[in-house]
């Protein structure tokens, strides 16, 4: 019996888990009842603050102007650096990066000086009269740039195995080539945004809108010079995270705190949108150098990658996330020998930072670009080197030598959706097309999905929970992750009420807090419900095996004997409910609360050495897009989807199809029409709604396809899950790889040189050039 048949044979019937039930506050969404911080009630004498940048991107700073600012109406206080009665450095681990600018300025809106007013209007009114005078340096604002200083955030890391240089000279085929990949903007629909309310003995209370309270607690307390447990962080929803409110949401809490400190009054601050993309990170772009031998079937002999990334200003999460795009530069593939190298390079440019898939997606990309490149020169389809080049027996230790145990995952999810979606077929109805269609041409492209699921940094791979019961049968339920509009909440919920055998109307969620379950890692790399489901799970189950006790004494049967299910707690012959049982427990001096914890087994990854186990599972799937492109124009559309996606046993498939479709659409924007352009002086250029597209509603393709592969996850996750937060995002590479397939539909057998996003002004240019070659 294959093992996921094995596990559903195992699985008692489930009242809640797996069921699709909807999001826990899609009703107050729809309503637009959902409170957010903006929201919330004011604090009586609230103030309101206003960052104010740096008018360049390098150099010293000579003068603050700021008596005008002082002496607008409505200011309180204006502060800066010299405010900081702690550490000025609000940088996740690597103290590269000040609060505020007091020497030298790193990038264009850099915060020099912050305003504190009764109203936002002032504050923004007086943020204008600031003058910040700069003996103005020549930027650097692209990768060329920094190797030319040689400049860099961290230093240079690398995978090696065997001999690449010698594995691609000795091949029968070779290919060079260089790849731009860009960056991306979250354009969550919250923006940063924080409430702070100074309490007793210069304790702080934060409302953020984090993905990481226990980093803003530990940032907040830094720059106040108090202990953590003086700052409490909440956090009960955001507004979209997408990894942009993992470090950086530290920002503007630490200065609306820092304001809170000096005024003594509760102080609020929410970035305008311009603001928003002006001052915080974005995914990293790279450039990646690449040289690949192969044989006549399509086959990797030897590979060399080398990946250029613009981090910005300072660290930030430039380790991990780079890492990152290390571990996924294989993708699905099996590597013989291989060099993947790294550069971090340092730019006059925001700091970027996390965003969904972490760095994975850019790796994936560049080989998926490799992939198709081999097809081209080799004649063949880009489906079967794929599948000549997938893990399999005797050839599934990835390039950082963790075994791939699940190979057979990746080609029967391909094979599935490849008879599903009729590829076969539409490949030859598309080149029949284009053969007789000299402007319009159309592509077509199935990619695989291969992504790691645990924090690659071991010690956060770690959760807390805390459970109540009351003597009414009523749950209190919170935990340490932090819900973002992912259904994070709705799914831990699930398994609570499922642990008790009670209805979902009894478990209340409530919002994250500092003060309730510590020492949190973000919610982050996919793995929410893995680690929060698993800590309330068992913070549950300790509750339930104490009220058995009771049970079993009342009723005189073993512990082992006694279930928990249909509001009601079964005894042999006896039931009695679970809110009768629960005060029977109160009243026998039993305790009903219990903190959960959990931690990741088997995962171990040692950085310096290059060896170990940085992923618990892998999460698979597929997507085969269809794509037309204008050859005149550039304009193109993505025709049809069809997605395959592994997400295990599903804890809530509608909100998993939900997060595979946004995933998908997102990954889409990246690819296609979110270009970021800084201008040579280091100002980013888009920074508004009006000069960056984001997909909207008539981008999703009409023809879109979604469904759940039919698997456990072998692993003992919570009821065999797996994640489904970021690997859904890049399904969307098919999409890029059936545009560069109509493109090369123009010049066959020919390397198409398209980078990424492949905007029309990129297509053009593409089709220029390939036709030129």
């Amino acid at each position: 019996m294959p093992p996921s048949e094995a596990l559903r044979a195992e699985e008692p019937a489930l009242r809640h888990v797996r069921q699709k039930l909807p999001h826990d506050s899609a009703a107050k969404h729809a309503r637009g009842a959902a409170p957010y911080i903006d929201d919330l009630p004011e604090p009586e004498g609230t103030l309101h603050v206003v960052p104010g940048g740096a008018p360049v991107a390098r150099g010293r700073i000579v003068a603050l102007r700021l008596d005008e600012v002082r002496a607008a109406p409505g200011v309180v206080a204006v502060l800066t650096a010299a405010d900081v009665p702690g550490r000025n450095d609000i940088s996740p681990s690597h103290k590269d990066e000040p609060l505020f600018a007091a020497d030298e300025v790193l990038f264009h809106g850099q915060p020099v000086f912050a305003v504190v007013a009764t109203t936002r209007d002032a504050a923004r009114r007086a943020a204008r009269l600031g003058r910040v005078e700069v003996a103005a340096e020549r930027p650097s604002v692209t990768v060329e740039d920094a190797l030319e200083r040689g400049e860099t955030v961290l230093p240079d890391y690398a995978f090696t195995r065997g001999d690449a240089s010698s594995a691609i000279a000795g091949a029968p085929l070779r290919l060079d080539g260089q790849f731009r990949i860009g960056g991306q903007e979250h354009f969550y629909l919250e923006g940063q945004v924080a409430l702070a309310i100074p309490g007793e003995d210069g304790a702080m209370h934060v409302h953020s809108s984090t993905q990481h309270p226990s980093e803003v607690q530990h940032v907040c307390a830094r720059v106040l010079a108090v202990p953590d447990a003086m700052v409490t962080c909440e956090v009960r929803r955001m507004g979209g995270g997408f990894g942009g409110k993992e470090s950086q949401a530290s920002t503007w809490a630490a200065m609306a705190a820092l304001a809170a400190r000096v005024t003594g009054r509760a102080c609020k601050l929410r970035l305008d949108r311009d603001d928003d993309m002006a001052m915080t990170g974005k995914r990293h772009d790279f450039r990646v150098d690449w040289s690949v031998g192969f044989d006549e079937e399509g086959r990797i002999g030897g590979v060399d990658m080398e990946f250029l990334a613009r981090c910005g200003c300072s660290a930030d999460l430039s380790q991990g996330v780079v890492d990152r795009t290390m571990f996924h530069a294989d993708n699905a593939y099996f590597l013989p020998e291989l060099r993947i190298g790294t550069k971090r390079l340092k730019t006059n440019t925001v700091s970027n930072t996390a965003f969904r898939g972490f760095g994975g997606p850019q790796g994936m990309l560049a080989m998926e670009r490799v992939i198709d490149a081999i097809a081209w020169r080799t004649g063949l389809d880009p489906l079967d080197v794929r599948y000549a080049n997938l893990y399999g027996e005797g050839r599934d230790l990835t390039p950082y030598g963790m075994q791939v145990e699940d190979h057979d995952v990746a080609p029967a999810l391909m094979r599935q959706l490849e008879a599903q979606c009729h590829y076969r077929a539409r490949r030859a109805e598309i080149a029949e097309f284009n053969a007789h269609s000299p402007i319009l041409r159309r592509g077509i492209a199935l990619t695989p999905v291969k992504f790691g699921i645990s924090f690659t940094l071991t010690h956060l791979n770690q959760a807390g929970a805390l459970v109540h019961v009351y003597q009414d049968g009523s749950v209190h339920l919170n935990h340490g992750g932090t819900e973002m509009g992912q259904g994070l909440f709705q799914k831990v919920a699930q398994v609570v009420a499922e642990e008790f055998g009670i209805g979902m109307d009894r478990v209340r969620i409530t919002a994250t807090v500092t003060d309730k379950v510590p020492n949190t890692a973000p919610t982050a790399a996919s793995s929410g419900s893995d680690l929060n489901g698993m800590a309330a799970r068992i913070a549950a189950r300790q509750i339930r095996d104490r009220m058995a006790l009771v049970a079993s004494g009342m009723f005189d049967v073993p512990p082992e004997e006694v279930a928990f299910r249909d509001d009601r707690v079964f005894a042999g012959n006896e039931s009695i409910a679970f809110g009768d049982l629960a005060c029977r427990a109160f009243q026998a001096r039993v305790q009903l609360s219990a903190a959960g914890f959990y931690r990741t087994p088997k995962v171990t990854w040692d950085r310096a050495k290059a060896e170990g186990r940085p992923f618990y599972y892998f999460a698979y799937g597929a997507a085969c897009t269809e794509v037309v492109v204008d050859t005149l124009t550039g304009e193109n559309r993505v025709v049809r989807a069809d997605i395959l996606h592994d997400v295990g046993r599903s804890l809530n498939p509608a909100i998993d199809i939900g997060q595979i479709e946004g995933g998908f659409v997102q990954g889409m924007g990246w690819l296609t029409t979110e270009e970021l352009v800084y201008d040579g002086e280091g100002r980013l250029r888009t920074h508004a709604p009006s000069t960056y597209k984001i997909p909207v509603a008539s981008d999703v393709p009409a023809d879109f396809r979604v469904a759940l592969f039919d698997g456990a996850n072998r692993e003992d996750t919570i009821y065999h899950s797996k994640a489904v937060g970021e690997p859904p995002l890049m399904l969307a590479i098919s999409v890029f790889a059936a545009l560069a397939d109509a493109v090369h539909s123009v010049a066959p057998g020919r390397v198409v040189p398209l980078d990424a996003p492949a905007t029309p002004e990129a297509i053009l240019k593409a089709i220029g050039l390939a036709g030129a070659a």
